[in-house]
């Protein structure tokens, strides 16, 4: 998870809050909060675009209770913004626009029309364009 004063390596910047370059490890399990400010839940793990190097999704555990039940959602990574004075991500997403994401297919991961209804519902230009 991140934190402002996250000092792991010898090469942390102390003059910023945050270093501008982070782990992939150290994004799982930080928070996500909505527009007001509620909890919406936590980056499980993040897809990589294995070509460009671009993050496309930042894949969110939703709801549930101490992890059973919770669901994952793909939430494109153009969504979140990290917010140092809450040590999370922030987005314009709210939960019923999570609840009312087009519905994955069993391979999302290879499923470019899925994909472009994802993007098109959370209203930003898709990864690869």
């Amino acid at each position: 998870m991140l934190t402002q004063d996250d000092t792991r390596t010898p090469a942390a910047d102390t003059t910023r809050p945050t270093r501008a370059l982070v782990a992939s490890t150290e994004v799982d399990g930080t928070e996500v909060y909505s527009p007001t400010g509620d909890h919406l839940g936590h980056i499980d793990h993040l897809m990589i675009d294995k070509v460009s190097g671009r993050v496309a999704y930042a894949v969110m555990a939703f709801g549930g209770f101490m992890g059973m039940g919770e669901e994952h959602h793909p939430i494109p990574w153009a969504k979140l913004r990290y917010d140092p004075t809450r040590g999370g991500f922030t987005s314009d997403v709210t939960r019923e626009e999570v609840e009312g994401a087009p519905s994955r297919p069993r391979d999302w991961r290879d499923d470019r029309a899925w994909e472009e209804s994802a993007f098109s519902h959370y209203g930003v230009t898709p990864y690869w364009i």
